[in-house]
C-alpha cells in the first residue's frame, strides 16, 4: 500500500551524485528551502543556518520539516559580527551557497558576494528572488501568484468566462523558482570546478516562470494559440482536454490530444462521436456536453476501471491523501508515509544510488557544535544558540 509508513529516513552523506558538495543554505521562506533540499537529496552536504529566535519557518512539529530533509541545522546569530565573521570562514569551505533575501539585504550583512569572494573565489552563489535583482519592482514585497500574474502565465489558466484560477505555489515558487535556482547553480558549479571562477546566479520567479512559457508562446507566434484563457488546446478549450464531473461529484481528468487517443476515449466513453470531429471547432461545445453527460452517469470509481490499461489518457482526480493510494503511486512509492507523516520521495532517481527513503530533517540548531567543531570561533555565536550543549 502507498503511504505506507517506513523508519526515519537515513543516508550517509557521501550517497548521492552531488557527494562532496557543500552548501550553505540562508534560511528563509519561499522556494529557496525547497532548491536546497533538492540538493541535499541528491547528496549534498546541506548546512542550513538559522536564527535563534523562532520564525515562520518553524514548525510546530519538526517530522513536518519537509524541506529541511537531508540538511543539517547551526543556529547563529547573524546580528552578531563574530557569526558572521564564523559563517565567513564556514563559506570558505563551500562550494554553493543560497540566499532568498530582498536584493541588499545579505551585503548589509556582509555576506554579499563581493564579501565572501575574498576568501572563496570559487563560491556560486544562488539568489532566489520573485523579480530579480534588478527591475522597478525588485525591491518590492510580493508573493508567487503576484509574481506569475505579469508573466501571462495566471492569465492563461482558468475558466474562459471566469477569473484566473490560482495554481498552488507550484508555478512561481517550484517551478519558475527553485527549479531554475537547481538548475542555475548547478551549471555555475560545473563551471567552476574547470575554471576555478565561481559566479552570481540570479533566480528570478518571473524570469523563470515566463522562460516555462516557451510552448505557449511558440504557439502563440505560430497563430496556433489565442491570448485569452480556456480557448486553446490544453487550457481547457478543448472538449478532450479537461475535467469532468462524475455521477459521485468526483472528477475524471482527460487528455486524449492525440487522433488515436482520442479514438480509444471515445469508444471506452461510450459516445456516439466521430474520431474525425476532433479538429472541428465548430463542434466543441456540443462534444463537451455529451462528454460530460456521459461521465455524469458513473461514479469515479467506476470510470477508472473502464479506462483502466487504456490508452485514452483519462485518470481520476485524487486529493492529496487519497493519491498515497493510487496503484501507480504505490509501485513507483512516489509517496512514502515517515513517522506518520506523508511526504514525495525524492525525486529523480539515480540508478548509481538507489534511495531508501528520504533522510529526516534536523531539530533547529541540531548541528551547530558538529559543524562548528572545524571553524575556529572561541567568541559567542549568537545571544542565545540552541544545539551546543
Amino acid at each position: 500500500m502507498s503511504g505506507a509508513p517506513v523508519g526515519p529516513g537515513r543516508r550517509d552523506l557521501a550517497d548521492g551524485p552531488l557527494a562532496g558538495v557543500r552548501v550553505i543554505e540562508l534560511a528563509g521562506l519561499g522556494p529557496c528551502p525547497f532548491a536546497a533540499m533538492i540538493l541535499a537529496e541528491m547528496g549534498a552536504d546541506v548546512i542550513r543556518i538559522e536564527r535563534p529566535a523562532r520564525g515562520l519557518l518553524d514548525m510546530s512539529d519538526p517530522r513536518a520539516d519537509l524541506l529541511g530533509r537531508g540538511k543539517r541545522s547551526v543556529v547563529l546569530d547573524l546580528k552578531v559580527p563574530e557569526a558572521v565573521d564564523t559563517l565567513h570562514r564556514l563559506c570558505a569551505t563551500a562550494d554553493i551557497l543560497l540566499e532568498g533575501y530582498r536584493p541588499g539585504v545579505t551585503e548589509r550583512l556582509r555576506l554579499g558576494p563581493d564579501d565572501l569572494r575574498e576568501t572563496n573565489p570559487r563560491l556560486v552563489y544562488g539568489r532566489m528572488t520573485g523579480w530579480g535583482q534588478e527591475g522597478p519592482a525588485s525591491h518590492t514585497a510580493g508573493h508567487d501568484i503576484t509574481y506569475i500574474a505579469p508573466t501571462g502565465a495566471l492569465h492563461a489558466i482558468g475558466e474562459p468566462d471566469g477569473a484566473p484560477r490560482i495554481p498552488l505555489n507550484l508555478v512561481g515558487d517550484i517551478g519558475g523558482g527553485a527549479t531554475y535556482l537547481v538548475m542555475g547553480v548547478l551549471a555555475a558549479l560545473w563551471e567552476a570546478r574547470s575554471t576555478g571562477r565561481g559566479q552570481v546566479v540570479d533566480a528570478a520567479i518571473v524570469d523563470g516562470t515566463a522562460h516555462m512559457l516557451a510552448v505557449v508562446h511558440s504557439l502563440l507566434a505560430d497563430n496556433r494559440w489565442e491570448d485569452r484563457r480556456g480557448r486553446n488546446l490544453i487550457d481547457g478549450g478543448a472538449p478532450f482536454y479537461g475535467v469532468y464531473r462524475t455521477r459521485d461529484a468526483r472528477h475524471m481528468a482527460v487528455g486524449a490530444l492525440e487522433p488515436q487517443f482520442f479514438a480509444t476515449f471515445v469508444r471506452l466513453l461510450g459516445v456516439d462521436v466521430e474520431p474525425a470531429a476532433q479538429t472541428d471547432r465548430t463542434r466543441w461545445d456540443a462534444m463537451r456536453t455529451t462528454f460530460a453527460n456521459a461521465f455524469a452517469e458513473r461514479t469515479q470509481q467506476e470510470w477508472t476501471a473502464v479506462f483502466a490499461g487504456s490508452d485514452a489518457c483519462v485518470a481520476p482526480v485524487l486529493s492529496l491523501r487519497e493519491a498515497a493510494e493510487h496503484p501507480h503511486v504505490v509501485a513507483r512509492r512516489s509517496l512514502v508515509t515517515i513517522d506518520g507523516v506523508l511526504q514525495a520521495a525524492p525525486a529523480p532517481r539515480f540508478s548509481l544510488h538507489p534511495r531508501t527513503g528520504p533522510a529526516a530533517a534536523p531539530t533547529k540548531g541540531e548541528h551547530t557544535q558538529e559543524v562548528l567543531d572545524g571553524v575556529e570561533s572561541p567568541r559567542p555565536l549568537s545571544r542565545q544558540t540552541p544545539g551546543t550543549s
